[in-house]
């Protein structure tokens, strides 16, 4: 029996959009797209094509999820593959068992790995150790995953919107992002954190400007910000931060929050809720900021009534219920990208 040759390449991983070119997040949220009118729109029947049958994805989340677990475990599952969750109660991590060591045992037996850890070191950790594909699910610095999403949920609005498509009817997948972003105004209205942050490191280079507002001591790492700076410079977007809402709305396309007090912060919830007096998003705040009359608001979710009232959470203004969906398309284009094609 002759000899086996063992492939030692690197696999490809997806850690931040802010590794990737423009076009080619662009090219992952239109292969999203695609795969959302394949699956919901075009071929009710089970999908023949199944490229990971036999393959598995672990799942190693250290902290609780809702939308990345079902959008995950439903897009393996739609490949053909099976998703294996593995949560800080299932497994040895971080108790008997160092990141590094958990992450050569478990790599060396399955085909993927989507992970939710805390410092973004672990991810990274993960990346470098891994024998497989490793995709950030979260980390306390960047959530990728994410930020693709709600680039999909921004090309699926303002290309119904400028094309006056009837409600009812689903033609995004018509037109290529690339044409519809470019020009659009995000206003940031809450923490400097990892959503705010992987914001930072995608829109400016998709020609979205930025304006943050963040209370007084809440700033973004200064790593993040020159690569917004300078994508922002290349695109001719913008970037500002501020502490005043107002100023940050101003002229808006879309508001955009999160929640306040992430896993891991709940001692600070006192403290932060003070501190965060007068950021809730609301139509009076968006009036006296002079947001756009079409303004939209965005959300990652879960989400608490102090974030964002429910005159706005629930109108028709708010696109945060077809953004948690198209976590499901995206996250399957990155694990078809990965997996699949071996690379983005």
């Amino acid at each position: 029996m002759s000899a086996i040759t063992i492939n030692a390449q690197k696999p490809n991983h997806f850690i931040t959009t802010a590794d990737y070119t423009a076009e080619q997040l662009l090219d992952l949220v239109n292969r999203a797209i695609q795969f959302k009118v394949e699956s919901k729109y075009s071929h009710p029947k089970a999908r023949t094509d199944r490229p990971l049958a036999g393959k598995t994805m672990a799942l190693l989340f250290s902290k609780r999820s809702t939308r990345t677990r079902v959008a995950t475990e439903t897009a393996v599952g739609y490949l053909g593959g099976n998703a294996m969750f593995l949560g800080g109660q299932d497994i040895q991590l971080g108790v008997n068992e160092s990141l590094l060591d958990t992450t050569r045992v478990v790599s060396s037996m399955v085909d993927g790995i989507m992970a939710r850890v805390g410092g973004h070191d672990e991810i990274e950790t993960l990346a470098k150790e891994s024998a497989v594909p490793v995709i950030n699910a979260l980390s306390d610095k960047y959530h990728p995953t994410q930020i693709l999403a709600d680039l999909m949920t921004i090309h699926e609005y303002y290309h119904h919107k400028k094309n006056n498509v009837a409600k009812g009817v689903y033609s995004a997948h018509t037109q290529h992002p690339r044409e519809t972003l470019n020009g659009l105004k995000v206003a940031w209205v809450g923490d400097a954190n990892n959503i705010l942050q992987e914001i930072l490191v995608a829109f400016p280079k998709c020609g979205i400007s930025v304006s943050a507002a963040c209370p007084p001591g809440y700033v973004c790492d200064q790593d993040v910000i020159d690569i917004a700076q300078a994508d922002a410079k290349k695109t001719g977007a913008s970037v500002v931060f501020t502490t005043s809402p107002e100023e940050a709305i101003k002229d808006c396309d879309i508001i955009v929050t999160d929640t306040w007090v992430s896993m891991g912060q709940e001692e600070e919830k006192k403290k932060r809720l003070a501190e965060f007096k007068g950021y809730q998003v609301t139509n009076d705040l968006a009036k006296r900021g002079g947001a756009k009359a079409d303004w939209v608001f965005m959300h990652c979710l879960p989400r608490k009534p102090e974030e964002v009232d429910d005159e706005v959470f629930y109108s028709d203004r708010s696109l945060v219920f077809p953004e948690a969906e198209n976590r499901k398309w995206t996250i399957l284009s990155v694990v078809d990208a990965l997996m699949v094609r071996g690379g983005i």
